[in-house]
């Protein structure tokens, strides 16, 4: 299954990246950053991204493909698939991959515009092959959907980090179980952990922004907030439901789209004096926190949400 592989399988690894680099930099403010490039500390970011780099693509040469047909090279258009909220995944991901690398060079003491151009492609380097091993088996296909997205992720980070030297704009995710899971469970998943990846009617992605990093307002707190979110609802197929499954009908449930707006915390603007929790902090912006929301759709029309996972 594509999206397994592509969320289950590389999500969770770019996210631990991620969060480690966001905790060395959270946890220490070094002159390196100012003096010029500590070479132990490149020679760890280097060595690091290049053995994980490898052992992504040996697992998926070797083990994810082992058994799969190897085919004339393939494309698979899935741009309707699941609402589009694969592609939203794509570049959450391709996003916070860019943001650890361009974080992990600037720990390093690399300068703040090679930082950008160097770690910022990142996630789309990441991903592309990916798309590119895809392309070559039997059942699977590359996307140019997916290409699009993860370009647009890293874009996202490095047009922000140009424009404005900082991140204004913050992709995250949120998650709540969802009931059609258990309608379909090798589909959607059959416990938690593959619910998390596998699951679009349970994740969110959000894009949250203070009002205070784009305008002149003094008693707005920096670390509040607005975010606007997507998600989908009704999905039990990639691009169209069944009408039975196991003999019942489901023709009832209904696929729409989902639009929210909610408030947020920029943790990074939490300050406390000690420096792990700090770096927690910073890490705790992978995801959105519980709050109310406004949704709109077209099923419902307007909603009030008292509290939105």
């Amino acid at each position: 299954m594509k999206f397994l592989k592509d969320t289950c399988l590389f999500i969770v690894a770019s996210l631990l990246l991620n969060g480690t680099g966001q905790f060395a930099k959270a946890q220490e403010k070094d002159s390196t950053l100012t003096e010029g490039v500590n070479n132990k500390r490149l020679a760890l970011v280097v060595g690091t991204g290049a053995v994980g780099y490898t052992a992504g693509l040996l697992y998926l040469s070797e083990i994810w493909y082992s058994d799969m047909e190897r085919v004339p090279f393939q494309f698979y258009n899935d741009n309707a698939g699941w609402l589009q909220m694969d592609k939203f995944a794509h570049g959450y991901v391709a996003y916070h991959q860019s943001y650890w690398g361009y974080e992990a060079l600037r720990w390093a003491g690399v300068s703040e515009k090679k930082a950008i151009w160097f770690g910022g492609p990142l996630g789309f380097v990441m991903q592309l092959p990916i798309e590119i091993f895809d392309g070559l088996y039997e059942g699977y296909g590359f996307s140019w959907g997916d290409v699009i997205a993860n370009t647009a992720g890293s874009a996202l980070f490095m047009g922000q980090q140009l424009a404005w030297g900082e991140q204004r704009i913050l992709p995250k995710f949120s998650f709540s179980p969802s009931p059609y899971a258990a309608l379909r469970p090798g589909t959607l998943g059959g416990t938690f952990g593959a619910q998390l990846v596998q699951d679009y009617n349970a994740q969110t992605y959000w894009f949250s922004f203070s009002p205070a990093s784009f305008f002149d307002l003094d008693r707005w707190p920096k670390w509040l907030c607005l975010s606007v979110g997507y998600s989908g609802e009704g999905m039990l197929g990639e691009f169209e439901n069944p009408d039975f499954i196991r003999g019942v009908s489901v023709q009832h449930i209904e696929r729409y789209r989902q639009y929210l707006l909610s408030i947020d915390i920029d943790t990074r603007k939490i300050q406390t004096p000690y420096k792990f929790l700090n770096g927690v902090l910073h890490a705790m912006n992978l995801v959105k926190i519980p709050a109310p929301a406004i949704e709109f759709n077209r099923k419902d029309g307007v909603a009030f949400r008292p509290i939105y996972y």
